[in-house]
C-alpha cells in the first residue's frame, strides 16, 4: 500500500513519471510574490525580494519605503536593508554562483549585496552609452550578466569576479527585440557568451564579434528558454507553439500547439526531458511525445530552473518538480515486479514476519546486487526522511543475503543523505538534491554555509567529511571579532584562541588581519604572536606598527628576506639615530644591513659606524672610496688637497685614534705621501703614467725615463733597501737596453746582494753577451751553473757544477737542457765520473 500511494503522487509524461513534493511550508509573513521582484538562487539557494516599483500596488500594513529582503528557501528571514540606491527603476536582480546579489538599475549602475544585504565592493557603472539610453531588460547567468538598453545596444559584464563590463556587437535593429536569452559561454564556440534576440520572424545570435541571422522564418518569437547544456532552444511562437530546437537552428526537434496565443509569464527547462510554461493559474508541462501534464495554480508561482528539475515557489510553499528516478520507479510503480520492488515487498513482509519475505528473496537471488543499488540509489532522491529509512533498510535487509555488494556504497549513502537532511532543515533552508550537491561539492555547500554564518553545522559537516575546517574556523573567528566590539581583547583572544587552535595550521596572521582592518589593533598584536609561520606574522606585524616585534620574529626566523623587508621598512620610517639604535642590538640585523650599505648606501653606512663609535670601519670605508675616485687630484685648488688624498687623510686620522691600528695608520700615511710625490712627477713629465703605481714601480718607471735624480728621491722617501734598489735599476736599465750604464752601474761598489739582479736583468731582456759578464762573479757554484745553463752554455754549467760535487743540480740541469743531445751527453760523462769518485 505503501508503495501505491508513493505511485499516485506522480504524473505520467509519455514514458516518463514526474513527482512535485512539497519541501516547505514557507515560514514567511504575508509575501505576496506577484507584488515583488523576486531573484531566487539555483542549487537550493535564498531568495531575494523587493517590491515592484513597475506595478502598482496595495500597501498593507507596510511602509512605504521599499526594503530589500533576503530569506532562504523555507521562507526563513536572513537579512534585510532599506533600498535606497540611487539610478532610477530596478530593472534585473539576480544570485551570482558566489552567492552576492546582483541588482541592475535603469541608468546602468550596479550593484552587490551579500547574504547580509550589505552592499559588497564598490558600485559597477555599465558605461556612458547605458547612462544615456537607460537599461530596459537584463538576462543573468552564472557569474556574468547582459544588458539591453531603449537604443538595442547591448552590454555585457562576462564574470562579476573581475566585473569589466563591456559592448557587444550593434544588432543593427530599429525596435526592441519580441524576447531574449543567453547561451552561457562555456557552451559556445568561441568561449563568449552569445545573446538571442527574437526579431520579426527570425533570431539574431549576436556576440562580441558580430551578428548572425538564424531560423529565418520561424518566428516570431514571444519567449526563449536555453537548456542547462546550452545544445537546445526552447520557444514560444506568435501564434501558440511551443517549439524545441537545437540552439544552431538545423532543425525543429519538437513541436506543440498550445491552443494559446497568449505568451506565458514564464518559460523553463525541466531537466532535459522537458519544457514548463507558466500562465496566470496553469503550468504546463510538455515531453518530447505525448499529452502535457497540466498543474492547476492557485498562487502565483516563480519557477526556478535546477540541473535536474525546477523548484516552484509560491506565496506559501517550495515544491521541487523532478522526473522521477528509474530506480525509485522500478520499486513503487503500481504493479513493478523489479528485483528492488521484490526486494523492498520482502522487507515489508520480514517485519510482519510473514514468510512471504523469504519467498520474495528466492525469487531476486540472482539480481539482488542490482536490487541493493536501486533501492540505495532509490533512498538518495528522495526528500522524506521515513522513506529514506526505509529504502536504506530494504538495501541493508537485501545484504544480509548477499555478501559481495560493497559496503562502503551504505556508508557514503549514509554519509551524504546525513549532510543532506541537515541542511534540508527549515533553519538552514538548503533543499539540495542529491544530483544537485553532487554537481555542487560538499567544499562549496560548507563555504555557502559559512557565508550563511551556519558555522556550526558547516564545521559539522567538515569534521563528518574529512574536509579541512579551517575556512569554517577562520570565518567563525573573523564574524567573532567583528561581532563582539563590546568584549575586551583579552577575553575574546582567549574565546578565540580555544576554537582556532582546533585546527592545525590555521592563519593566525589572516584572522590578525582582519582585527586590524576593523580598528582592533591590540587584539590583532596579540593574535599574530601565535602565528608559527614567520612568512605570514612579520609584515602583518609591520602593518600594525609593531616594528621591533617584526624584526624579533624575522631575525629568530632565520629568513634573510624578511629581515631585509623590516629593515627597509623601519630604515624608510624610522629617523637614522633610532633606526642605527634597533638594529644594533641585533647581530643579524645589523650585518645584513652593513652587508647592503656596503655596495649602496656608503655614507648612511658611516653615519652608522660614526654613531656606534667603529670609528676603524669608517676609515676603512674612506679608504675604499678613495680607490673608486677617479683623479686624486682636485680640479682647482691646491694638488695637494685632492678629493682622493683627503679621504685618505681623513682615514689616517681615524686609524690614529685607536692603538691596535698603527700600521694602517702608517700605511694610509705613506699611500698619501705617494700619491702626491706620484702626481709631482706626472706633472713635471707630462705624463699620467705614475699615479696608482706601487713604490717600485715608480722607482722603475723613473729610471726608465732616465730621471734617476727622482728615482733616488722616491728610494729616500719611503727608505727603500739597498739590494730591493739594486734589483730595481737592473732591471729598469735592461729594460732601456743601457747595457754601459748596467756595468758602470754594477762598478760603483760591490752589490750586496751579489751579483744576481745583474744576471737576472741580462738574461730576462735575452743579451747571453751581457749576462756572461757577472755569471763569472756569482758567488754560489749553483747559481753559476743554472745560468749558465739557462742561456745555452752547458759545457761550463756541467764543470760549475762537477766542482760543486751535486748530484741532484746534475739532473736538474740534465732535465732543462733534455732537447740538447750533446749537452746530455756531456752531464751523463762527468755524472758517471763523479760517481765513480764517489765509490
Amino acid at each position: 500500500m505503501a508503495a501505491v500511494a508513493v505511485a499516485a503522487e506522480w504524473q505520467q509524461l509519455y514514458d516518463r513519471y514526474y513527482r512535485k513534493p512539497e519541501i516547505y511550508s514557507l515560514q514567511w509573513a504575508r509575501m505576496d510574490i506577484s507584488r515583488h521582484r523576486v531573484a531566487c538562487a539555483p542549487f537550493g539557494g535564498p531568495i531575494a525580494a523587493i517590491r515592484d516599483d513597475s506595478k502598482i500596488v496595495q500597501l498593507y500594513a507596510e511602509s512605504a519605503r521599499r526594503k530589500l529582503l533576503i530569506f532562504n528557501s523555507a521562507g526563513v528571514p536572513i537579512s534585510s536593508t532599506a533600498w535606497d540606491r540611487p539610478g532610477g527603476r530596478l530593472v534585473g536582480m539576480a544570485w551570482t554562483d558566489d552567492l552576492l546579489l546582483v541588482c541592475v538599475v535603469q541608468d546602468g549602475s550596479v550593484y552587490r549585496f551579500d547574504l547580509r544585504a550589505e552592499l559588497v565592493g564598490p558600485q559597477i557603472s555599465l558605461g556612458k552609452e547605458c547612462f544615456e539610453q537607460g537599461i530596459v531588460e537584463c538576462v543573468f547567468w552564472g557569474n556574468g550578466m547582459i544588458c539591453v538598453t531603449e537604443g538595442n545596444q547591448i552590454f555585457c559584464i562576462p564574470d562579476f569576479k573581475n566585473p569589466t563590463p563591456c559592448k557587444l556587437a550593434d544588432p543593427g535593429i530599429e525596435e526592441y527585440p519580441l524576447c531574449v536569452a543567453v547561451i552561457e559561454p562555456q557552451y559556445t564556440m568561441s568561449g563568449n557568451v552569445e545573446v538571442l534576440l527574437g526579431v520579426g520572424d527570425y533570431v539574431l545570435a549576436v556576440d562580441q564579434d558580430g551578428v548572425q541571422q538564424l531560423g529565418l522564418g520561424i518566428g516570431p518569437l514571444q519567449r526563449m528558454a536555453v537548456s542547462q547544456n546550452g545544445k537546445y532552444l526552447a520557444a514560444f511562437t506568435h501564434d501558440g507553439r511551443l517549439l524545441v530546437i537545437p540552439t544552431d537552428f538545423s532543425r525543429i526537434m519538437l513541436e506543440y500547439n498550445c491552443e494559446s496565443a497568449l505568451p506565458p509569464e514564464q518559460m523553463a527547462w525541466c531537466g532535459l526531458d522537458s519544457v514548463l510554461l507558466y500562465w496566470d493559474e496553469t503550468l504546463l508541462m510538455v515531453g518530447p511525445t505525448g499529452d502535457p501534464v497540466q498543474y492547476p495554480c492557485d498562487e502565483p508561482i516563480k519557477l526556478i530552473p535546477e540541473c535536474d528539475g525546477v523548484r516552484i515557489l509560491s506565496n506559501s510553499s517550495m515544491e521541487f518538480l523532478q522526473r522521477v528516478p528509474d530506480s525509485t520507479v522500478s520499486i513503487f510503480l503500481t504493479g513493478s515486479t523489479s528485483p528492488a520492488a521484490l526486494l523492498y515487498d520482502a522487507l515489508d513482509h520480514f517485519e510482519m514476519r510473514s514468510a512471504k519475505a523469504d519467498e520474495n528473496l528466492r525469487l531476486i537471488r540472482s539480481s539482488l546486487p542490482e536490487a541493493i543499488e536501486n533501492c540505495v540509489d532509490a533512498s538518495g532522491h528522495e526528500f522524506d526522511i521515513s522513506r529514506q529509512q526505509t529504502l536504506m533498510r530494504a538495501a541493508s535487509y537485501g545484504h544480509t543475503f548477499c555478501s559481495q555488494f560493497p559496503r562502503d556504497r551504505f556508508q557514503e549513502m549514509c554519509k551524504t543523505l546525513r549532510v543532506l537532511n541537515a541542511v534540508r532543515d527549515p533553519e538552514i533552508g538548503i533543499p539540495l538534491s542529491i544530483q544537485q550537491y553532487k554537481l555542487l561539492t560538499a567544499p562549496v555547500l560548507v563555504g555557502r554555509l559559512v557565508n550563511a554564518q551556519k558555522h556550526l553545522l558547516a564545521l559539522r559537516i567538515s569534521e563528518y567529511l574529512n574536509l579541512n575546517p579551517e575556512v569554517v574556523i577562520m570565518h567563525w573567528a573573523c564574524a567573532k571579532i567583528t561581532s563582539s566590539s563590546a568584549i575586551e581583547d583579552a577575553a575574546l583572544l582567549e574565546s578565540l584562541l580555544d576554537k582556532l587552535k582546533l585546527c592545525k595550521g590555521i592563519s593566525y596572521a589572516a584572522v590578525a588581519a582582519h582585527a586590524d582592518n576593523i580598528g582592533r589593533r591590540k587584539l590583532a598584536a596579540l593574535l599574530v604572536d601565535h602565528e608559527p609561520r614567520s612568512s605570514k606574522q612579520v609584515p602583518l606585524l609591520l602593518s600594525i606598527e609593531e616594528e621591533d616585534s617584526a624584526l624579533a620574529k624575522a631575525t629568530e626566523s632565520g629568513d634573510t628576506d624578511l629581515v631585509y623587508l623590516v629593515l627597509f621598512h623601519i630604515w624608510h620610517k624610522k629617523p637614522a639615530l633610532d633606526f642605527f639604535g634597533t638594529i644594533n642590538a641585533r647581530p643579524l640585523a645589523r650585518d645584513l644591513f652593513i652587508t647592503y650599505a656596503r655596495c649602496y648606501k656608503h655614507e648612511f653606512l658611516k653615519d652608522f659606524f660614526l654613531s656606534t663609535g667603529r670609528l676603524q670601519e669608517v676609515a676603512f670605508l674612506l679608504l675604499k672610496e678613495s680607490w673608486n675616485s677617479e683623479n686624486p687630484m682636485a680640479s682647482k685648488g691646491s694638488p695637494l688637497h685632492g678629493p682622493r688624498i683627503r679621504l685618505i687623510e681623513q682615514a689616517q686620522k681615524l686609524f690614529s685614534e685607536t692603538k691596535e691600528l698603527t700600521f694602517e695608520m702608517k700605511a694610509s700615511e705613506e699611500h698619501a705621501k705617494l700619491l702626491r710625490l706620484q702626481h709631482e712627477l706626472e706633472v713635471s713629465t707630462k705624463q699620467a703614467i705614475f699615479v696608482d703605481s706601487s713604490i717600485s714601480d715608480t722607482i722603475r718607471t723613473c729610471i726608465v725615463l732616465g730621471n734617476h735624480r727622482a728615482a733616488m728621491r722616491v728610494r729616500t722617501e719611503f727608505k727603500v733597501s739597498e739590494k730591493r734598489w739594486y734589483w730595481l735599476k737592473a732591471f729598469a736599465l735592461a729594460t732601456v737596453r743601457d747595457w754601459e750604464g748596467l756595468e758602470k752601474f754594477s762598478k760603483e761598489k760591490r752589490p750586496p746582494g751579489g751579483y744576481k739582479p745583474f744576471v737576472e736583468a741580462c738574461i730576462d731582456a735575452d743579451e747571453k753577451e751581457e749576462a756572461l759578464k757577472y755569471i763569472p762573479k756569482l758567488t754560489e757554484p749553483r747559481e753559476r751553473s743554472e745560468a749558465y745553463a739557462r742561456i745555452g752554455m752547458a759545457k761550463e754549467a756541467a764543470d760549475v757544477a762537477s766542482q760543486a760535487k751535486d748530484t741532484e743540480l746534475f739532473s736538474r740541469l740534465k732535465s732543462t737542457l733534455s732537447q740538447n743531445a750533446a749537452a746530455s751527453s756531456i752531464f751523463d760523462t762527468l755524472l758517471d765520473r763523479l760517481s765513480f769518485q764517489g765509490a
